[in-house]
């Protein structure tokens, strides 16, 4: 027997790509859900499309927010859906047509206790820029074997408009209850927080609209300081461990930035990093230390905020030499 899934879409000055979206959702093969639509104060026709669109389909609900921004309108959303299931859509993006049907028949089959994501692809009229290519490809590889968590603290590892939950687990997780941004890599640790398990999907299921005004380009929310922030806030909350010494790699923005929050939080690390202009050299007066002294500390844990692919092979190659363990005893941060 079918069972209710609610797709939550916020929406603000989208009409130009509404359209598109409600009808990828109107020819799923799974048609029991229902659409809660909020009006995020929008100035162009997206509301009044999305109503004429709730005229023909009872299925489709319209709300306005009661709050402003995208976290108050998938709260508002949230308190209106009546699902077993919950998911949420981009109203800029489009689901293939089994994105549903494939999405519910996974998580009934492994059931409670699990996030059944898909694979993505990226669209736009102008073409794909390298950066969102390489996330595709990377983010696609993640999900294919279900391993989205190991590299967590890279970069959002669940794909915000393509993922569902049994309600229950969605709720134990917090819902959409905290005023934290960006808000889907926060509501992605707190999957990760509770233990919910990645089905993994070979199959790409959402198709990811790109243009220059989206929201993640464009809104202060989605700058990288916000990003590194929900990082080190769940590294410290979640696997950082007191009883063993803490190095940080790198002095670069993101090296510095975490620094920051370590001295201000009085939690004592040693600074590495391999440029010989900076070693023995103080930054906020923490002295920089060439990465060798990692093989005199005992058990370290490791926030590794370097950049470079190579020079991230090089790292991990030398921690496996110390029988070192990603997520564990070190922990990509870039």
């Amino acid at each position: 027997m079918n069972r209710l899934i609610s797709i939550l879409i916020p929406f603000k000055n989208t009409a130009h790509f509404l359209p598109e979206c409600l009808d990828s959702i109107l020819t799923q093969t799974y048609q029991d859900w229902e659409v809660i639509a909020v009006n995020d104060h929008s100035t162009d026709s997206s509301l009044e499309l999305v109503k004429s669109y709730s005229k023909k389909d009872s299925r489709i609900k319209v709300f306005d927010n009661q709050g402003l921004g995208i976290i108050p309108a998938l709260q508002t959303a949230y308190s209106n859906c009546k699902g077993e299931y919950i998911t949420r859509m981009d109203s800029d993006d489009m689901m293939k047509p089994n994105r549903l049907e494939h999405m519910v028949n996974s998580l009934n089959e492994y059931g409670r206790g699990y996030i059944s994501v898909g694979q993505v692809r990226y669209f736009s009229e102008r073409g794909i820029s390298d950066g969102y290519s390489r996330y595709e490809k990377w983010l696609n590889k993640l999900t294919s074997n279900g391993s989205n968590y190991a590299e967590i603290y890279k970069e959002c590892v669940i794909p915000s408009p393509c993922w569902l939950v049994y309600r229950e687990d969605f709720e134990a997780c917090g819902a959409f209850g905290p005023n934290r941004y960006p808000e889907d890599y926060d509501l992605t640790f707190r999957f990760y927080e509770k233990r919910l398990k990645v089905i993994p999907c070979t199959e790409i299921l959402h198709l990811w609209r790109d243009y220059d005004t989206r929201t993640s380009r464009t809104h202060e929310h989605y700058a990288q300081n916000y990003f590194l922030d929900i990082k080190i806030h769940y590294y410290l909350k979640l696997d950082y461990d007191s009883r063993r010494p803490l190095a940080v790699w790198g002095a670069g923005f993101k090296g510095k930035s975490i620094a920051k929050v370590l001295i201000n939080s009085k939690i004592p690390f040693t600074w590495l990093c391999d440029n010989p202009n900076k070693i023995d050299k103080e930054i906020y007066g923490q002295p920089l230390n060439h990465f060798s002294v990692l093989a005199s500390m005992d058990k370290p844990q490791s926030i590794i905020t370097v950049a470079n692919g190579d020079a991230q092979n090089e790292i991990t190659s030398y921690l496996s030499a110390l029988n070192q363990k990603s997520m564990s005893d070190y922990y990509f941060f870039c």
